[in-house]
């Protein structure tokens, strides 16, 4: 399936991949996928999900934020709030009818941000591994000396990172993320059913964090599936059927 692209006055280009409901399925909605920090839209868990939306004759979008994977702009310039306004331009762009969100990780903290703003088409929402307000660990991080000089001096730290460069996070972002924290009261999203899978040996995002997303709406229809064995990515085959499952249910 082929890339195109949103273009957008004076905003970088977004990159995305989009393939429509079949003749019979155009009752279903629209399944986009949102993609997580630093990742891109060619990744396992998008690509599989893809392929199940596709056997059932499902709508399905997945794309890349601005400084991701095809998209325009540098990666050091996006915060949550831009990221949100990315996935909200393809949202209203090019999706027509009712949406079903799938947010990966950070996707998961925007999916979440995109169905306040959009209560009327989300028809509901599947978290993996969900991490809203993750830019909050960043802030509370006990820099090294080299990384309190580099944010003092340059607006930024590094980040090491097991799975290739480090890691540029910037001042922009953290006081970003901070206006956009979820977690402090209440979700108004009892009108959205919400499915949360989380894995329970995730390094990244606490299994807790599930509990608390359920908590923070408290007149919700929201489950949490915990997956035991369950790492960040859950991206093996049990998983992404666990995952597939949610999306057809909600669908």
């Amino acid at each position: 399936m082929d890339a195109h692209y949103l273009e957008r006055d004076n905003k970088p280009k977004l990159a995305y991949r989009f393939l429509p409901a079949g003749e019979n399925t155009t009752n279903l909605p629209t399944v986009m996928f949102c993609g997580g920090f630093r990742s891109d839209m060619e990744g396992t868990k998008a690509i599989a999900l893809e392929q199940a939306c596709r056997d059932r004759g499902q709508g399905y979008l997945r794309f890349d934020y601005s400084g991701h994977g095809l998209s325009e702009g540098r990666f050091e310039d996006g915060t949550i709030g831009s990221w949100t306004e990315d996935a909200l331009a393809i949202f209203d762009e090019i999706i027509k009818g009712p949406v079903l969100l799938v947010g990966s990780s950070m996707g998961g903290w925007i999916s979440l941000l995109m169905a306040q703003k959009r209560p009327e088409r989300v028809k509901g929402l599947v978290g993996i591994a969900a991490a809203p307000d993750f830019t909050r660990e960043f802030s509370n991080m006990d820099l090294n000396e080299t990384q309190k000089t580099q944010m003092k001096q340059d607006g930024y730290f590094l980040l090491p990172n097991d799975y290739g460069d480090p890691y540029m996070i910037t001042r922009a972002l953290l006081e970003d993320g901070e206006k956009h924290c979820l977690l402090d009261n209440d979700i108004p999203l009892s009108s959205v059913p919400i499915r949360l899978v989380q894995g329970m040996k995730d390094p990244a995002v606490p299994w807790q964090m599930a509990h608390r997303i359920k908590n923070a709406v408290p007149s919700g229809d929201v489950e949490v599936f915990l997956v035991e064995s369950g790492d960040h990515s859950l991206s093996r085959p049990e998983d992404i059927d666990l995952i597939a499952q949610q999306i057809s249910a909600l669908s």
